[in-house]
């Protein structure tokens, strides 16, 4: 899900899988973050899930045939590892001169204050991906919006069904496979405007985006010829990183900087499994980090892992 916190309702969602036996949260003006969360929490509860919250995982290490997860004292030993950290604890903060000289506010989508906080003022929307539009969204009907990107928009005309849908995640899919770093679902797939962007629209908030600035100065951004844009806030659509620094020491990555991943069997469609460490499975990296690729990596991972131990217990016995 890529708009940011607060934006989001379960109308505007892709789609949320079910859970055996639980239909997911109804298509309503419920807020996202708030409907997914407690739908999981309910089902962890009915049926008596282990699960171990907060543990922040320091490092992955392998000891022999089993590997080793470590946070801080405590330590879990596995013979398989489902990794789902995906992006979101990994905001992308891009470096400009003059950054830290700014007199405003900066925001990025994980620390977005809500519209309100925004109401009146001059902010400049740094970004080329949904997030960024449906920030312009919001704020354009109630403050001074400057839309600045560092490539052009790329808008789509056509229908999102779920075909194009598997088709722009098994586009990702190749980029990961051959061990590429990977690149945004949502940025492959193009911009579409939905009914809440349209009041936006029509006020040309969309029209004449700028190109990326040279520096940010005190009170705004300048670029090369000179131009400055004054500015109270700047507002950082810019993504997020693959949350993926914990495994650093299994030594995934491969000679492109991507970790590269592999189907198996080789026909399947989703690709999870670590090449070079098939204990390790990734959702949530490459195109599992969005709700069509997420659904299929996830039942593929589960599959593989209960292969996995199951063959290892006839092996043992």
């Amino acid at each position: 899900m890529a708009a940011p916190v607060g934006l989001l309702t379960m109308r505007d969602v892709h789609g949320v899988a079910d859970l055996p036996g639980s239909p997911a949260p109804e298509r309503t003006d419920e807020r996202a973050n708030v409907a997914v969360p407690a739908y999981f929490a309910a089902y962890e509860q009915q049926h008596d899930l282990p699960v171990e919250r907060p543990v922040d995982v320091d490092r992955v290490t392998s000891d022999g045939g089993l590997l080793v997860v470590h946070a801080g004292e405590r330590q879990w030993r596995t013979r398989a590892l489902v990794n789902a950290t995906g992006t979101w604890t990994r905001p992308n903060w891009p470096s400009y001169p003059g950054v830290e000289d700014f007199a405003g506010e900066q925001f990025h989508t994980a620390t977005y204050p809500g519209r309100e906080h925004l109401r009146g003022k001059r902010v400049i929307v740094v970004g080329a991906g949904a997030s960024a539009v449906q920030f312009i969204g919001e704020l354009a009907p109630i403050a001074d919006v400057v839309w600045v990107t560092r490539r052009p928009p790329q808008w789509r005309t056509d229908d999102f069904g779920p075909e194009t849908g598997l088709q722009v995640v098994t586009e990702v899919e190749k980029r990961i496979v051959a061990g590429l770093p990977p690149i945004s679902v949502v940025g492959a797939t193009g911009l579409m405007l939905r009914e809440q962007e349209h009041e936006a629209d029509a006020l040309g908030a969309y029209d004449h985006p700028r190109p990326i600035f040279e520096r940010i100065v005190a009170h705004g951004a300048e670029w090369a010829d000179g131009t400055v844009e004054q500015a109270d806030v700047i507002l950082w659509a810019t993504g997020f990183r693959s949350a993926v620094d914990h495994l650093e020491p299994l030594g995934l990555r491969g000679p492109h900087g991507g970790i590269p991943l592999d189907r198996v069997p080789r026909n399947v469609q989703a690709a999870n499994t670590a090449s070079r460490d098939p204990r390790v499975h990734l959702v949530g990296y490459g195109p599992s980090a969005s709700t069509i690729g997420a659904s299929r990596a996830a039942r593929r991972a589960a599959m593989e892992v209960a292969q996995q131990v199951a063959t290892e217990r006839e092996s043992a016995s």
